[in-house]
């Protein structure tokens, strides 16, 4: 999914922005997991919930209240659900990216898939009891 040129979402000084659910164990497990596997810092990182999430999801015509819906936002370009899953382990250190060429899975069948594990990520992985703080040096790639 690509936005309209007019309304394009702004990525952060070239790189990659990973929006998420701030109120997800699976979403914190996700952000959580990329961290150590992205030494190169490409990915910044934002919950849904923030303001900085909202203008980018206005700007792609995304509706704002979807908080099931991983988006990533690289190079002008917004990719959601299993897109935006796979283009995040595309850029991760070995061995993640060799799962990319499942992108030519059909993406209704990747969508059902990803959307079958949003429904039920609440009821499988527990809310993060308090707010993590990242670790030193990996403060400056969260968004708000």
């Amino acid at each position: 999914m690509t936005a309209p040129p007019a309304s394009r979402p702004s990525s952060v000084l070239g790189q990659a922005v990973i929006l998420y659910d701030g109120d997800c164990g699976l979403c914190d497990q996700l952000v959580q997991f990329v961290l150590p596997r992205d030494p190169r810092g490409w990915f910044r990182f934002a919950p849904l919930q923030s303001a900085f999430a909202r203008e980018q999801m206005a700007a792609a015509g995304l509706p704002l209240d979807d908080l099931d819906t991983m988006v990533m936002i690289e190079e002008g370009q917004v990719h959601v659900r299993s897109s935006a899953a796979l283009r995040v382990l595309r850029r991760l250190r070995a061995p993640w990216p060799i799962l990319y060429p499942l992108v030519i899975v059909p993406r209704v069948i990747r969508d059902a898939v990803y959307r079958f594990v949003a429904r039920n990520r609440h009821r499988w992985f527990a809310r993060p009891a308090v707010c993590g703080l990242p670790k030193a040096g990996w403060q400056d790639r969260f968004l708000s």
